[in-house]
């Protein structure tokens, strides 16, 4: 990573502190990523991002902000990415997928608490994440009680606005959640002191799409017997695109996938013949967490999807391009983004009718069903969907883990001897 420790300063973060964090990166890139042999050429580019992940992105930020421009953070794939860009703000992902940012989180939130949601604590109160001290305002939203009182807590430090995401899925939920997107509007022409017009908005709508069918398409590749892409490069690339530029990010994905459509024709895959195929479902895997990517496949298996917020539920769906104007583009934005199916809804039986036809579609031998710690809506859910891939003669594994590594072993042999059994 180049040295940006003058902007780190500028940004009040504690440098001594986030070096501890950057000295660890280049050794778990090593091990998770370059190790894998025979990969596409064109991931190059997220092998970059990553390397420079609180360089390059922040410090384009930080040029955006000293020319006036508003950032928001963003926790969720329900926040509508959309409207914060055709206000000519900028939408950013805050990761809080590390153990390192688990410890300062415990100091406001108790130690049964999921991680993800320490962690994001952790991330800005101990002042070692970049994008943590560039947004401006905090965009969160009600998917979980832990996350609805740590918005609280964050609200001390930095402005905080929530949206209030409906639980159910009736005609006057979407209405609601159309509602909330309204406010949303509101709040960021106020931020940015630009409207949101019909044109601006459709230009993003259309923007956000095609990041969004960049991704299917590099989805879709997956599902050839011949796999040109490994699991664990595309978590990267879906953790990726919470942060990166829209439009530079679906560039780069359209690029790789053109060489994956070619290694297709050629008959080229990253796995050998015969590995079981594996889709993960659960709750998001937010960067750095690659942990069970990363023991799945060096447990001579392939991941082939992923029924997760760092996804298909981010990409699946576009918005519906019809609508002329904004109110009528909200409403759209509204039935898109109320489609996710996340386990804070009840009923949710949608989630797990994506499982089997995600199961289906990617010709899976199995799924692993993976939930944080403490993470009660996805604990809770995981029974019922291993009843329902069940009754589909879907073999499944249930996982509970954090960001540890103290049970690594212990999982991959539990990974191991799953793959041995599935497929025969």
């Amino acid at each position: 990573m180049a040295d940006y420790h003058q902007m780190w300063k500028d940004l009040g973060m504690d440098v001594d502190n986030h070096d501890v964090l950057c000295n660890v990166l280049p050794g778990a890139i090593g091990d998770v990523f370059l190790s894998q042999e025979n990969r596409p050429e064109k991931m190059d580019y997220f092998d970059f991002v990553l390397a420079e992940v609180h360089g390059v992105r922040p410090a384009e930020l930080v040029d955006f902000r000293a020319k006036g421009g508003k950032v928001f953070g963003t926790f969720c794939a329900y926040v509508p990415d959309e409207v914060i860009f055709a206000a000519g703000g900028i939408a950013t992902g805050l990761c809080a997928g590390s153990q390192f940012w688990v410890p300062g989180g415990e100091k406001y939130l108790p130690a049964n608490t999921c991680p993800l949601i320490k962690a994001m604590l952790g991330a800005r109160f101990d002042r070692t994440c970049p994008f943590y001290r560039l947004a401006d305002v905090y965009i969160g939203e009600t998917t979980c009680d832990g996350k609805k009182k740590a918005y609280e807590i964050l609200g001390t430090d930095v402005p905080m606005h929530v949206m209030d995401l409906p639980q159910m899925k009736r005609d006057k939920d979407v209405k609601k959640w159309a509602e909330e997107i309204r406010e949303l509007k509101a709040l960021v022409e106020k931020e940015t002191g630009n409207e949101v017009t019909p044109e601006n908005l459709a230009e993003n709508i259309k923007k956000i799409n095609a990041k969004r069918s960049a991704l299917k398409r590099l989805y879709d590749l997956r599902k050839e017997k011949n796999i040109p892409i490994s699991g664990t490069d595309t978590l990267l690339i879906s953790q990726i695109a919470y942060y990166d530029d829209p439009e530079r990010f679906t560039q780069m994905v359209n690029t790789l996938c053109d060489e994956l459509d070619q290694r297709v024709k050629d008959g080229v895959s990253v796995f050998p013949a015969g590995t079981k195929r594996i889709l993960v479902t659960g709750t998001p895997m937010a960067i750095p967490n690659w942990k069970m990517h990363n023991l799945i496949e060096t447990s001579g298996a392939a991941v082939v999807c992923e029924e997760t917020c760092t996804g298909t539920r981010y990409f699946e769906n576009n918005v519906d391009e019809s609508g002329k104007t904004v109110d009528e583009m909200i409403d759209k934005i509204a039935e898109r983004y109320m489609g996710i199916n996340c386990a804070c809804f009840t009923p949710n039986t949608g989630r797990f009718d994506d499982v089997v036809r995600l199961a289906k579609e990617y010709d899976v031998d199995g799924v692993i069903d993976v939930t944080l710690k403490f993470c009660q809506t996805y604990d809770i859910e995981g029974a019922t969907l291993e009843k329902r891939l069940q009754e589909e003669n879907i073999p499944v594994l249930r996982i509970e883990t954090d960001y540890t590594d103290a049970d690594a072993q212990q999982l991959k042999t539990r990974i191991e001897a799953f793959c041995e059994v599935i497929g025969e």
